[in-house]
């Protein structure tokens, strides 16, 4: 990232977002994979990627520089060279060939320490071919756009025919009003001082985090500097059917309270097998330990994006961009043989729903940029660098195309989306393709040696979740 260029006052400067992830300490790449259905034919996927909106777009056919100053900025490329961007991988170095999902998996992991960089001297983004796997792995640099972006332009690009490309075929997280909806100005006065209550509260909860304040160390704990250690990756498959019943069963439930549910039931089950890591001196759990998660969400006005070429211009404000911000979100470690699987869920909502009631995520978003703009992307990406040490996952949830989409005619079977390793031990991702969700679990693999035994978890958290739910009806 240290390509020198002349001012260009024509060419457009990175957003405080874009050089928050372009630092060191917070560098991410997005992985996304994508299986194909029948063996890859390299021409016709060049050939479509040369007439998709993918290469038209300005983020995808422009390089990163510097000007004279050292401030970065965007400079559209007069070409793209297709040849520099797709990388074919005959048969990648895996313990698993006969394995796809696993092989895959592992190349995934791979890549996402921190050591693998995007070159600076081509657009930031590429694809890598996985041959002996019928998998594409496109790798996209997160100052391009984030989750809800990119996904909008996999849709337009990639939707096969006869897909009339509806925003109902891809929405983002969305958000919930945060007025309550009670009738009345008593109703509308409590709901405005709980928002400020809320957003109180958890804005210094955020300032304590990004300076001192940090979970107690479980088996799970990540910190300083476990960013550049190996990885491992799995998948945990659940069924979107098998969520929207689970959701049925409170009142008012959401896909992402059902996910944070999961995550909380699983983690404990998993928690529940492990020994006390002594290598970095974990004490025995005890009911009720805070287990601290960073949230992704999704800021935009709109809960799903019309997806058309005008709104992924990169100065829409209502789509294009990384227009996100996050919220501390607590689990608790239970027992998970005491609780029924509801409670979980229930608690998940609780949590969720005075967060989306705050003003959290916005604070997040306004006070990163501020700090960017005024203090400096260095300071602000150590800020967020403790916190994310200060607490042990991440996790985030793109709602993707509810029908399938092709590449050079190719059906896509399955898309998975992971990023970068973080200073933590465990990162999720899940995103729904096709009355499928998929999420992938990184995890440092000398803290968490098991992650497939971790997505086992979570699948049977959310299958107790089901019988629980269907028993109640």
């Amino acid at each position: 990232m240290d390509t020198s260029a002349a001012d260009d006052h024509s060419d457009e400067p990175l957003t405080p977002v874009g050089r928050l992830l372009l630092q060191p300490e917070m560098n991410q790449i997005i992985h996304c994979a994508m299986g194909f259905k029948n063996s890859i034919d390299i021409d016709a996927v060049k050939s479509h990627l040369k007439t998709s909106l993918l290469l038209s777009h300005p983020r995808f056919s422009s390089l990163m520089l510097r000007d004279s100053r050292g401030l970065q900025h965007w400079h559209n490329a007069p070409y793209v060279d297709l040849d520099r961007h797709i990388i074919v991988i005959q048969n990648p170095v895996t313990t698993s060939p006969v394995d796809h999902e696993t092989a895959v998996n592992e190349y995934l992991a791979d890549l996402s320490t921190s050591s693998t960089r995007l070159s600076a001297n081509k657009p930031l983004w590429e694809l890598h071919l996985l041959m002996a796997h019928n998998c594409g792995v496109f790798r996209i640099h997160h100052a391009l756009g984030d989750g809800v972006s990119v996904m909008s332009l996999f849709l337009e690009s990639f939707r096969t025919r006869g897909s009339d490309g509806n925003e109902e075929k891809i929405l983002g997280r969305g958000r919930r009003k945060r007025v309550n909806g009670e009738k009345g100005w008593w109703g509308l006065l409590i709901g405005y001082v709980g928002t400020l209550w809320f957003s109180l509260v958890f804005l210094v909860e955020h300032a304590m985090r990004s300076l001192w304040l940090c979970d107690q160390k479980t088996a799970i704990s990540g910190g300083e500097g476990v960013e550049l250690w190996p990885r491992k990756l799995a998948t945990a498959r659940f069924r979107l059917q098998d969520m929207k019943l689970v959701k049925k069963a409170v009142p008012n439930a959401t896909i992402n309270d059902v996910l944070v549910g999961v995550v909380s039931s699983g983690l404990s089950r998993y928690l529940d097998h492990q020994t006390p890591n002594a290598k970095l001196n974990c004490p025995a759990l005890h009911d009720g330990i805070r287990i601290t998660g960073l949230a992704m969400v999704n800021l935009r006005k709109q809960p799903g994006l019309q997806v058309s070429n005008s709104c992924l211009e990169s100065n829409s404000e209502s789509s294009w961009g990384n227009k996100f911000g996050m919220f501390l979100l607590p689990i608790y470690y239970h027992k998970s043989s005491d609780l029924d699987p509801l409670v979980y869920l229930k608690r998940a909502k609780l949590v969720l729903d005075r967060k989306k009631q705050s003003l959290e995520a916005d604070f997040s978003y306004k006070v990163g940029c501020f700090l960017i703009t005024y203090f400096g992307a260095k300071v602000a990406s150590w800020l967020l660098y403790k916190m994310v040490c200060n607490t042990s996952f991440t996790i985030s949830n793109i709602l993707g195309p509810q029908e399938e989409i092709a590449i050079g005619g190719n059906l896509v079977t399955y898309l998975k989306v992971n990023t970068c390793s973080l200073p933590q031990a465990l990162t999720m991702h899940m995103v729904s393709y096709a009355e499928r969700a998929d999420l992938q679990i990184l995890v440092a693999k000398d803290i968490i040696p098991d992650p497939t035994f971790l997505a086992k978890c979570f699948e049977e958290a959310l299958l107790d979740m089901k019988e629980a739910a269907s028993s109640h009806e």
